[in-house]
This record gives structure tokens, C-alpha cells and sequence, in this order.
């Protein structure tokens, strides 16, 4: 039997150039807002950039300056180089007391953040493990906590902190510093991700404890965890301010910001202290610069983890 020949269809006619679907006019109608909306987005970028930048700036400039020059000239205009004199007087005034709310500022940071840290995971890993009646209700009530603002409980941590005496010691700072419900957010998210339950379930059938499980096996895993916990909990330690004005009353055992804040408040009866505040605030940034630039990559990942739960 002879094969039946297709019946012709005639092919479709061309468009005209410039009016088809991937014709110039229909690019050129998607690069328009295109164009438009990253001009919108980088204009509004390079603000904000300024904006960020130019405290960080004028701070750079007037370190460098003495009290007269502070005055006598703009604020973004460069004078004499003072900043080695500067910092020779901040560091030599009143026996070094700067040098010593620095070490204040470290002790309180970096013990305070990394036993923060500790309980975080601790916590995070729990739930993330354990069934037990009520978990996910706990957990809440832990989330609660990030809504809270740390000034509004400040003053009944004070009244308990009197009851037992902590009121102006080290652990009146160190101890509410040790509660991080947005660390234990962090360490769950973290745990869910990183440690598998099978890896876990064989852990324990080899015999480990769930201490033993916890140290050998999960904890490892959860070391991006740890530096993103640690990250967040020492930059919220170094600039937490209004707990140790509460709590202290010992100048010998303020932090960096609380000292600045002290020297701020003589400027009236003292104006020398103006190159020692300005300098002082720059001195003051540069451990954390130091932290967010050794550690920029899992400050981000921390950021993404919570953005995706």
C-alpha cells in the first residue's frame, strides 16, 4: 500500500522585524524598567552606603585631630596629625583606666559569649533530639524572648541581682549575658541541618552515652553553629550598654562604651576629654571590625539559616 502524503501546511509568515516576540521592541520594552529598577536599587545602595559611612569617616578624621584643631576646623577637613598623641593620653590617663574598660569589655564579650554559646547549642540540640511533652510549647515561650527588649527586664535583673549580691561585680554582667534565645533559635536551626538522626541513632548503638554523642559526634557538626552563635552573642555583649549602668557602680568595672559615656557626660566641665571620647570611640571599634572581618562568612551564613527557617 502506498504511504499517504501529509497534506502541506504552509509556513507561518515572518513578523516583521522589530515585532516579534524576541524582536527589538519587546527587549527593549524588558530592559527599560529593568535599567530603571537597578537604577532605583543601586542609587538607593550608594545612599545608604554614605549614610553608613560617613560617622565611620568624620570618627577617622577627628582622631587624628587635637581639641583645638576639633574646633577651629570643619569636620570632615583633615588638620595636624595627632593621633599618636592622642593615644599616648588616652592610654596613660588616670593610671590607663581605657586599657583596663577595654579588658572589661573583652572579659565580658568573650567569656560571656562563648558560655552563651555553649548553653545555645546545648539548648538547640536538645530540641532538636528529645521528644518530651510540651516541646515545641517551650521552644515558643524561648522565641518569645527575641521580642523582648533587653532595657525592659534591665531593672528586675537589678532587683534580683541585689537580692543576692551581685549588684556591681563582674558576674552581675556575665550571668544575664548567659541567655541567648536567639542563639537557641540558631543552634535548633543549625542541629536540623547538620545532624542527622541516623547518624545519631548509630552513635548510640555503639554504646555512646548521649553526653558522649553530644561531644564526639554532634558538636563537631555543629561547629559553623558555634562561630555564628559566638559572633552574634560577642557583638551583642560588646555593645550592650544599659545593663552595666544598672548594674555597676565601680568605674574599674565598666566596658569600653560605659567609660566613653562617663567621659561624655564631664565634656561641659572637662573639654579635654574630647580628643580622649573621639579617639577612645575609634579605638573601641576596632576589635569588632577585627571579629566581623576574621569571621564575615559564617556572620552570613547565621543570617541565611534564619532567613530560610
Amino acid at each position: 500500500m502506498a504511504a499517504t502524503a501529509p497534506p502541506h501546511t504552509p509556513a507561518p509568515a515572518p513578523l516583521p522585524e522589530g515585532r516579534g516576540p524576541s524582536g527589538p521592541s519587546r527587549r527593549s520594552r524588558a530592559a527599560g524598567p529593568g535599567r530603571s529598577s537597578k537604577a532605583v536599587v543601586n542609587t538607593l545602595l550608594a545612599v545608604v552606603t554614605v549614610y553608613t559611612l560617613m560617622p565611620l569617616s568624620w570618627l577617622l578624621v577627628n582622631a587624628t585631630k587635637d581639641n583645638g584643631d576639633l574646633f577651629a576646623s570643619p569636620g570632615f577637613e583633615p588638620a595636624d596629625f595627632n593621633l599618636l598623641t592622642n593615644l599616648t593620653g588616652l592610654f596613660t590617663y588616670q593610671d590607663g583606666i581605657f586599657a583596663r574598660w577595654l579588658a572589661n569589655s573583652l572579659l565580658y564579650s568573650v567569656a560571656g559569649a562563648l558560655a552563651s554559646t555553649f548553653i545555645s547549642l546545648l539548648a538547640g540540640y536538645a530540641f532538636h533530639t528529645y521528644d518530651w511533652w510540651g516541646k515545641e510549647k517551650l521552644y515558643g515561650l524561648v522565641l518569645l524572648g527575641i521580642l523582648v527588649p533587653h532595657t525592659v527586664i534591665s531593672l528586675p535583673m537589678y532587683l534580683m541581682a541585689s537580692e543576692v549580691g551581685l549588684v556591681n561585680s563582674y558576674w552581675s554582667v556575665l550571668i544575664p549575658g548567659l541567655v541567648n534565645p536567639f542563639g537557641v533559635y540558631l543552634a535548633r536551626v543549625f542541629a536540623e541541618s547538620y545532624v542527622p538522626g541516623e547518624t545519631l541513632e548509630a552513635a548510640r548503638i555503639d554504646g555512646a552515652s548521649e553526653l558522649r554523642t553530644f561531644r564526639s559526634v554532634a558538636l563537631p557538626m555543629l561547629s559553623p553553629a558555634f562561630v555564628t552563635v559566638f559572633l552574634f552573642s560577642f557583638t551583642g555583649s560588646w555593645n550592650n550598654f544599659f545593663l552595666p549602668l544598672v548594674m555597676l557602680n565601680d568605674s574599674t568595672l565598666y566596658p569600653v562604651g560605659l567609660g566613653l559615656f562617663n567621659w561624655n557626660a564631664t565634656l561641659p566641665q572637662e573639654p579635654q576629654f574630647y580628643s580622649f571620647v573621639i579617639t577612645g570611640s575609634l579605638v573601641s571599634i576596632v576589635p569588632l571590625a577585627i571579629a566581623f572581618v576574621a569571621l564575615q562568612r559564617y556572620w552570613r551564613s547565621g543570617l541565611t539559616a534564619g532567613a530560610v527557617k
